[in-house]
């Protein structure tokens, strides 16, 4: 899938917060935003996703060529769109295993072979340092930032999205959680040459993973971009001089 959003302007409450983006992510490509706090990071990754409380004032994003922007939430995630959410809800009594399964139905609309469906779980889990025990649990509920997370690429894993959006897949997790997520994104990106939007504000996570574009936002604007040399750039000046 190609996803394109061009000059894309999104406001909240009649304010302006994303003022004019263009970006384009192909089959397999790995693009990564980095800037900020309140450069509109998070907006961006909602709005393609079609949040109700976001209001597209002009732009257009394009599925295949073919505007999505007035789709519902579930018809872009049954095109193949995903985001990991950056705080994710807990829900007690919603258990975890059913959540999965719903989900899983009903974007992939897939018949349920429950044997492989657990095993698929508990080799993910196994994957991902997740404790089996988890599964059994409500969705979320009383999980560490790290198992949140976690969680979220395990669901990712499991509706098969052909683009996936990450916003801070990293904030909340140890040096080794940090690792160990990315590099199960990252095989999950090589081996179903899924497109990816990874949002963070730190390099640490890119250093297990392979970009082919970073992309800097502030004040609502994409206003620099390159490849991966360009992150050390950050590390050394900030975003000040991007």
């Amino acid at each position: 899938m190609k996803l394109e959003i061009k000059d894309l302007h999104i406001s909240i409450n009649e304010k302006e917060v994303v003022k004019g983006v263009n970006l384009t992510v192909k089959d397999g490509e790995l693009h990564v935003i980095m800037g900020p706090n309140g450069s509109g990071k998070t907006t961006l990754a909602k709005a393609i996703m079609g949040h109700p409380q976001l209001k597209i004032t002009a732009g257009d994003i394009l599925a295949d060529g073919k505007s999505i922007k007035d789709m519902k939430v579930d018809e872009r995630a049954k095109l193949g769109i995903f985001l990991q959410f950056q705080n994710p809800v807990e829900i007690e009594g919603l258990g975890l295993l059913n959540f999965l399964n719903s989900a899983r139905g009903a974007v992939t609309n897939e018949a349920l072979n429950y044997k492989e469906f657990m095993n698929d779980i508990k080799t993910t889990s196994k994957d991902l340092s997740l404790k089996e025990e988890i599964i059994g649990r409500s969705l979320n509920h009383g999980f560490s930032g790290g198992e949140k997370k976690k969680v979220e690429i395990l669901q990712m894993h499991l509706l098969k999205p052909k683009i996936a959006i990450l916003d801070e897949p990293d904030s909340g997790l140890d040096i080794d959680a940090v690792r160990v997520v990315a590099n199960n994104v990252e095989k999950m990106r090589k081996e179903r040459k899924m497109g990816m939007l990874v949002i963070t504000h730190y390099s640490r996570i890119l250093e297990y993973m392979e970009p082919n574009f970073i992309h800097v936002m502030k004040d609502g604007k994409i206003v620099k971009e390159g490849g991966k040399e360009l992150i050390h750039e950050i590390e050394k000046s900030g975003y000040a001089n991007a």
